[in-house]
């Protein structure tokens, strides 16, 4: 296959992700959530770059995007390229829709090319990879392996079940399983921001990547005694708040003290929630990762431990619930030398990272061959406007996918 001009795919797609960016549920802001008109707007544009490029789209019955490049024979295998398209509120331009823009690119640059490839090429867009609506992350591609069932009776704020909310998108939750390979897979590749500052520190614009970190996210419920603020002593309250504020602070102290292991509360709303009034009642989320999935486990039940004692002390009851529980999954070997050799070719020492972010691929590599290349984050910002990234980089990401495909082609003639 002749390879194609990168700059100008380069110029295209960087073009193509701004004009998506526009699509927003929140003027000023970058913000797209699982199954929102503007998800459906975002469908309809990618449709329209893929049918530019010669490609079919559909959306299946998860709501995921896909594009697919036919082989020449219907009985091949298919190896996909993709990412997500939701995102965190007011976030960046690049976290998902960067990968799934650059399997769209790279798939459109083959038919371009006039030769088939010995397998389906096909483009996922994932629905739901950041968990903001429902709480949990993962959705699009649970659903594509089949594992999502468990999920579809959560709510969202407004009551929204996942199943509701499929159905409302105009799905039909009974027929998951179309959602699901119809032909072999012979691996997933996603390229991905690497949200963070270890390859801009090497001086290196892509890295692959060998492993993602394991992670819990638990939701916990605090509840105390509502009270009068000016009435109610400080020795005689049941502060929920207090109490969160316990917490929050000891899962600090204990990542701290635990090399590798990142904590994080992200989400705490209280009740009544006024200014005046103690807080009775406190919800809040906790992440906690690391890679070794022994020590997260270990670490976590020494922190609820924490928990149950700051609560009695405080006379206040601690309700917890696991919502996600994720094991750390080592990436495909044999993807991985593919993605290396297509890198020494091209001159680039690209390092091997291990991924502190979930990510799709921890989910596919379930059922298939799965692999990532980061690409170098200016500043290491992402979830925050600021996020961007370098066209030089997006142009050796594209330069590293058109190799690795035509290594794919060798190994499967």
């Amino acid at each position: 296959m002749a390879p194609p001009d990168f700059d100008r795919l380069t110029q295209d797609l960087l073009r193509r992700i701004d004009e998506l960016c526009l699509l927003t549920e929140v003027p000023g802001t970058i913000t797209r959530t699982f199954l929102s008109e503007t998800a459906r707007q975002m469908h309809a544009a990618l449709s329209g770059w893929a049918a530019d490029l010669g490609l079919s789209a559909q959306v299946d019955e998860a709501g995921n995007w896909r594009a697919r490049l036919p082989a020449a024979g219907p009985d091949a295998p298919t190896f996909y390229i993709g990412s997500h398209l939701d995102t965190v509120p007011d976030g960046g331009k690049y976290d998902g829709l960067l990968g799934v823009a650059l399997g769209l690119a790279l798939a459109g640059a083959v038919r371009a090319s006039g030769q088939a490839l010995p397998y389906h090429l096909e483009v996922l867009g994932f629905s739901e990879e950041e968990g903001v609506r429902f709480a949990v992350p993962f959705i699009g591609s649970l659903s594509f392996i089949g594992e999502v069932e468990p999920l579809l009776a959560r709510t969202d704020a407004q009551g929204v079940t996942v199943s509701e909310a499929m159905q409302h998108f105009g799905l039909d939750p009974e027929q998951l399983a179309q959602a699901a390979p119809q032909t072999p897979a012979l691996g997933y590749l996603e390229f991905h921001i690497e949200q963070g500052p270890v390859l801009e520190a090497a001086g290196q614009p892509l890295g692959i990547v060998s492993a993602l970190v394991g992670q819990h996210r638990l939701g916990l419920t605090l509840t105390g005694r509502a009270n009068h603020a000016g009435t109610t002593p400080m020795h005689l309250r049941h502060d929920a708040m207090s109490a969160a504020a316990e917490f929050i602070l000891a899962a600090e102290q204990l990542a701290l003290a635990t090399p590798g292991l990142v904590a994080t509360v992200g989400r705490l709303t209280a009740q009544p929630g006024a200014v005046n009034v103690i807080a009775g009642q406190v919800e809040l989320t906790l992440d906690l990762r690391h890679a070794d999935d022994r020590l997260r486990a270990e670490r976590l039940e020494s922190l609820l431990e924490q928990l149950q004692q700051l609560a009695q002390r405080r006379g206040v009851q601690a309700q917890v619930q696991v919502l996600a529980e994720i094991e750390a999954v080592p990436l495909d070997e044999r993807l991985r030398h593919t993605l290396q050799a297509a890198a020494r070719t091209l001159g680039l020492d690209a390092p091997e990272l291990v991924s502190g972010a979930g990510h799709d691929a921890m989910i596919l590599s379930r059922r298939m061959p799965s692999s990532m290349v980061f690409l170098r984050t200016p500043g290491g910002v992402s979830h925050h406007p600021a996020e961007a990234v370098a066209p030089a980089d997006v142009t050796a990401a594209l330069q590293l996918g058109w190799h690795a495909l035509h290594t794919l082609t060798q190994e499967h003639p």
